[in-house]
C-alpha cells in the first residue's frame, strides 16, 4: 500500500531537486556576471555574440554533448539544467541592470561610491526586482530543460515516469506527471513571489 505514492514523492523530490541544482548554479554565476555586463560595455561587447549564440539553443541539443562529457549520472541532469538556462540568467540580469537610473549611479559617483559600492547600494537594489522576476521565468524554462533530459538516460524523475507511462500507453500517469510538474512550478513560484517581496 502506499507503493504509486511512494513512487510519484520520489520522481517529484528528483526532480526538484535536479531543477534547483542547475537553476542555483545558474543563477550563482549568471547574475554577477550580467551585473558586470550591464555595467561595463567593454565586457557587454566582449560577450554579447558568445550569449547570441548560446541563448537559441534548446535544452535537447546540450542532451548529446553532455552524455559524452558527463555520462549519465546526476550531473549530466545538473548540467542540462544550467547549460539551458544560464543564458536567460544572464540576459535577464543584464537588462535589468541596464534598466537602472543612470542619474542614481552618477550622484552615487558624485558622492565618492566606489564600484564596489554603486553596485551593492545602488545598481542590485534597483536592478533586483527585475531580476527576481526574470528568474522567475528561467525557473520556468529549468523545468523544461530537467523534463527533456529525464526522458533521455534517466530511472527516476517526473520526465522519466511521464515518458515510460507513453511506452505503456498509460494516460493516466502521463497525466499525474504533468498535473504534479504544474503543481511543484506553482509552489516554487508562490515562494518567488514571497522573496520578491
Amino acid at each position: 500500500a502506499g507503493g504509486p505514492e511512494a513512487v510519484l514523492w520520489h520522481d517529484i523530490k528528483m526532480s526538484a531537486t535536479r531543477v534547483l541544482a542547475g537553476f542555483a548554479l545558474s543563477a550563482l554565476i549568471g547574475v554577477p556576471f550580467g551585473l558586470l555586463m550591464g555595467m561595463s560595455p567593454g565586457v557587454r561587447a566582449a560577450l554579447n555574440p558568445i550569449v547570441s549564440i548560446i541563448r537559441p539553443l534548446p535544452a535537447l541539443s546540450w542532451i548529446p554533448l553532455s552524455m559524452l562529457w558527463l555520462g549519465i549520472d546526476e550531473q549530466q541532469k545538473y548540467a542540462i539544467v544550467f547549460m539551458g538556462s544560464f543564458a536567460s540568467v544572464l540576459v535577464y540580469t543584464t537588462d535589468a541592470t541596464l534598466r537602472v537610473n543612470q542619474t542614481l549611479i552618477a550622484a552615487a559617483r558624485n558622492l565618492g561610491a566606489n564600484r564596489l559600492q554603486v553596485i551593492r547600494y545602488v545598481v542590485l537594489p534597483g536592478a533586483l526586482p527585475n531580476i527576481l522576476s526574470g528568474l522567475k521565468v528561467v525557473l520556468a524554462i529549468a523545468w523544461t530543460c530537467v523534463i527533456s533530459a529525464e526522458m533521455v538516460g534517466a530511472n527516476s524523475g517526473l520526465g522519466f515516469r511521464i515518458w515510460t507511462a507513453k511506452e505503456w500507453s498509460d494516460t493516466g500517469q502521463v497525466l499525474v506527471g504533468m498535473l504534479s510538474i504544474s503543481i511543484t512550478v506553482l509552489l516554487l513560484d508562490i515562494l518567488f513571489r514571497g522573496l520578491e517581496r
